[in-house]
């Protein structure tokens, strides 16, 4: 269920102080989205290792990743995960960048969340140089196949996601970005 309803949130950059809850918000996201069918082992180990805080400490250190957080009433309701000058073989760009999450908790989807944190991730890759923000989708998240083109991305193509030992299809959304 959506509600319609705006919500008032801020967005800011993720800080060590952050990663506690970036790693529940991202595991509740992942078990939400993927874990459709019940809990298995290769989900359980990707949400585990994925979501550790040790794991997102030290991508919050990286210079080449930026973690931008939605916050309403000081919770955390959504985040964006970017990783600068990271190509992909559908699209050959060595300037692109990495959109590696967008995660909303569900209950404030439909609120403007996703679409506002995509905007600042695009201007925050874009203000870093990168020519274009890419996506990977899994075919299995309808929401987020149809979400990425009205955001004006369009499908690159239909590359395979490796989880742990597993194959999964997806579709690569990509979107030059303005300087």
């Amino acid at each position: 269920m959506h509600n319609s309803d705006k919500l008032d949130f801020t967005l800011h950059a993720a800080t060590q102080s952050d990663v506690l809850t970036i790693a529940a918000l991202g595991m509740q996201v992942f078990m939400d989205t993927y874990a459709t069918e019940g809990v298995r082992e290769a989900i359980a180990r990707e949400a585990l290792e994925s979501f550790a805080p040790e794991t997102l400490s030290l991508l919050i250190k990286r210079p080449d990743t930026v973690f931008l957080l939605a916050e309403a009433s000081q919770h955390l309701v959504g985040f964006a995960q970017i990783c600068l000058q990271t190509d992909h073989a559908l699209i050959g760009d060595q300037h692109a960048a990495e959109l590696q999450r967008l995660y909303v908790q569900e209950r404030f989807t439909g609120r403007g969340v996703g679409g506002q944190l995509l905007q600042r991730a695009e201007r925050e890759a874009s203000g870093r140089d990168a020519s274009r923000l890419w996506a990977t989708v899994w075919v299995g998240n309808p929401r987020a196949l149809l979400f990425y083109p009205r955001q004006g991305y369009e499908n690159a193509g239909s590359p395979v996601h490796r989880l742990q030992a597993e194959t999964h299809e997806n579709v690569l959304f990509c979107k030059p970005l303005k300087p």
